[in-house]
């Protein structure tokens, strides 16, 4: 796995994917690239069943590189080109069917805020500032932004965070929402850990991964359609190896041997 602009490690079978962009983790064009790279090929490596984003650093992401937005004035191909990769991104790590959790270590603004709100689960560190302050730059969040904040909170108080571009302390994030824990800096990576683990730990990841599909697509769908793509998912499971092992197991009341099958 080439990670050009990340430090990939491993524990068990959660990997943590650490941002290396220095001095402030920059998400230029090379970097999404870099990070698409990385996610895709997680999301088939089977030694990995949870994932862990975070940034090295005082920053988990500062946002996208503003001197390339220099280069691209008049040219509205190659900024519709920056916006698509992002938003790429984002959508790449939002569809993942494994756990995917945003330890946000520092400032996340921009773009990195917005990479946070892709992941499933965010923790942030309690001197970690969050915010989208694009429209100070004459633009507006393009890598999802808009629309993630929006059903994350509410269209309401997402227009007042943009429009304002207020930047949030971790606290604040935590009472709207945006984010699910706070705990100390030196905290974050063990809870963030601890958490990915109760999200695998004792499950199977056949039932993981149709349970993470079925909440992230019925987003983007009407109810209806939500609902028959969960029972669509639910029968899919009775043919599974898991699924009768699962059922056996608390009949017999110990504990399931999954084979994630």
């Amino acid at each position: 796995m080439i990670a050009t602009f990340a430090n990939i490690s491993k524990e068990g079978s959660i990997t943590i994917v650490n941002l290396d962009h220095p001095p402030a983790n920059t998400l230029s064009s090379a970097c999404i690239e870099n990070l698409r790279f990385i996610f895709q090929e997680l999301s088939v490596d089977e030694e990995t069943n949870a994932i862990i984003l975070t940034g090295s650093g005082r920053f988990f992401a500062a946002g996208a590189d503003i001197k390339e937005f220099v280069a691209a004035f008049g040219k509205q191909e190659d900024a519709l080109k920056m916006a698509e990769a992002g938003q790429a991104l984002c959508d790449e790590i939002e569809s993942m069917k494994k756990p995917v959790i945003a330890a946000i270590n520092g400032p996340a603004l921009g773009g990195g805020l917005e990479l946070a709100l892709g992941c499933h689960f965010r923790i942030a560190s309690d001197n970690a500032i969050l915010g989208l302050p694009e429209l100070k730059l004459g633009l507006l969040p393009t890598f999802g932004g808009t629309q993630r904040l929006s059903r994350i909170t509410s269209q309401a108080k997402a227009l007042q965070l943009i429009l304002t571009s207020q930047q949030l302390s971790a606290d604040e994030a935590l009472q709207l929402g945006i984010i699910q824990m706070v705990t100390e800096p030196t905290e974050l990576l063990t809870t963030a850990k601890a958490i990915a683990q109760s999200f695998i730990e004792g499950k199977s990841m056949t039932s993981v991964s149709r349970t993470i599909e079925c909440v992230i697509q019925g987003m983007r769908e009407d109810f209806q359609t939500g609902l028959e793509r969960e029972r669509t998912k639910f029968a899919e499971l009775f043919l599974t190896d898991d699924a009768k092992e699962g059922v056996q197991a608390f009949i017999e009341k110990r504990q399931p041997r999954f084979k994630h099958s």
